[in-house]
């Protein structure tokens, strides 16, 4: 795969994108951490590449050289899928948006674009993404890769809402893929995992700009499990998060408003006082502290989860959408997630919330709860069938292996799909009898990247050798 297609026409420059005209890459330093700091490693070389040219003239040499290479963006994975020994490559200063079609309303951004970048580049063009998840901090060409997702029965995860990729394979060359153009290629690299090739340009398909009402307020969690699939057909988006050891969880539920529509009565827009007290005081302190007290004086969390789970009163706003979709996220913690059936979803919480309740843990972080549309997008979490997302968190001081292995087992055993960013223990064999088209992915990783150029131990564990 060598061919060059015809290069899409740029739109002027993004104020965010860099400004550097040299493509000569910066000197970093070559020790790294991702996010939760679960992950460090040292790389022999790293690299800034501002343009495609090169990054494809940094993998031509480091191929040569023998090293393996790997590209991370804002290091948001919880597992090693972005650690090397090797060639390390930064696209920081590869971002910003490349074009938009107003007639098809495609947006195309370099692989380096921050997700909490994207509504500032898209409002002048009246545009949104159609939904996101509730962290917005990763490079676009990591979320997709991974398998990033947002909640709401009608829509799907980001991946499945990419329409063209411009790659950059394991030989060097450049290659442009969408439905009609290279189409295997295309299906799987929406989720590739950074095995396939390094994202240098993605095509996503935007929708009008648009607000949401949303309504929030804890719940008694019995009534929560019970109601959960009626609400999650009826809503445009409905989420759920639960702290262990308390009878009451905290409930989101949004209603996209239409153009011109106008919210209910009751719902007040979202000022900047009412963001710093969801923001700050309830999900940063709130979790803050009961991670705090959790590892210093486990007795106490039980009651500082009820603490917790009553500081979430009943409140109805209005804001842009990105405002409702994202949370801020400052307590640095470990996550696992798993996608079950859908139908399943409630009586797989259920014996979670036995487990959990049963163990010894005293757990500070609460267990989120979502579900999304199927999708067709081979190794995505919810391929070909509608799924319930459930994630569980630990505070980064607390020991969280034994806790995330009694859960994986109920997870696992419910046919749960590991979110590809998060951490979880299954390998190729396990993934395989998960994935329908597990085998295809294989087969044309070894098409593309024969050499595993790409490779590290995590693909080596996920994908075999």
């Amino acid at each position: 795969m060598t061919d060059q297609p015809n290069r899409t026409p740029r739109s002027p420059r993004s104020p965010r994108e860099p400004r550097r005209a040299t493509s000569l890459p910066r000197e970093r330093g070559n020790a790294w951490r991702n996010w939760s700091g679960g992950v460090q490693e040292r790389s022999q070389l790293t690299a800034g590449p501002t343009s495609e040219t090169a990054v494809k003239a940094l993998v031509i040499g480091a191929s040569g050289s023998g090293l393996k290479v790997k590209t991370v963006g804002a290091g948001h994975s919880f597992n090693d899928i972005a650690a090397t020994d090797g060639l390390r490559l930064h696209l920081d200063d590869y971002r910003g948006l490349v074009s938009v079609n107003p007639e098809t309303m495609v947006a195309t951004f370099r692989g380096g674009t921050r997700l909490h970048e994207l509504p500032g580049l898209l409002k002048p063009h009246g545009l949104a993404l159609a939904n996101q998840g509730d962290v917005d901090e990763q490079a676009i060409a990591g979320a997709i890769s991974t398998g990033t997702h947002g909640t709401g029965l009608g829509f799907t995860g980001l991946s499945a809402m990419v329409k063209s990729l411009r790659l950059c394979l394991a030989d060097g060359s450049i290659v442009y893929c969408d439905e009609r153009m290279h189409p295997e290629l295309f299906a799987h690299a929406r989720v590739g995992l950074g095995a396939l090739g390094i994202i240098l340009e993605v095509g996503m398909q935007c929708v009008p700009a648009f607000r949401i009402e949303a309504t929030e307020g804890a719940e008694p969690v019995d009534e929560v499990l019970e109601r959960f699939a009626e609400r999650s057909r009826t809503a445009d988006h409905h989420e759920f998060f639960w702290f262990p050891h308390a009878d009451r969880a905290f409930v989101k539920t949004n209603r996209r408003l239409a153009e011109g529509e106008l919210p209910s009565p009751d719902a007040l827009p979202l000022g900047a006082v009412t963001r710093f007290v969801d923001a700050e005081i309830v999900q940063n302190w709130g979790h803050g502290l009961a991670a705090s007290i959790g590892a210093v004086a486990p007795g106490m969390v039980p009651r500082v989860n009820q603490l917790s789970a009553g500081l979430m009163g009943t409140r109805k706003y209005v804001a842009d959408a990105h405002q409702v979709f994202v949370s801020a996220r400052r307590v640095r913690f470990n996550e696992m997630e798993y996608a079950v059936p859908f139908d399943d979803g409630m009586e797989v919480m259920r014996e979670i919330r036995r487990v959990v309740e049963a163990g010894d843990w005293r757990v500070s972080f609460p267990i989120e709860v979502r579900s999304a549309a199927a999708d067709d997008v081979p190794l995505s979490t919810a391929y070909d069938r509608e799924s319930v997302y459930i994630a569980v968190h630990r505070y980064v001081r607390e020991p969280h292996l034994e806790y995330f292995g009694a859960v994986e087992q109920v997870l696992r055993a419910a046919g749960g799909r590991p979110h590809w960013g998060k951490l979880h223990t299954m390998d190729a064999a396990g993934l395989a009898a998960a994935y329908p088209r597990f085998g295809e992915f294989v087969a044309l990783r070894d098409e593309v990247d024969p050499q595993r150029v790409f490779g590290n131990a995590y693909l080596e564990r996920v994908l075999g050798g």
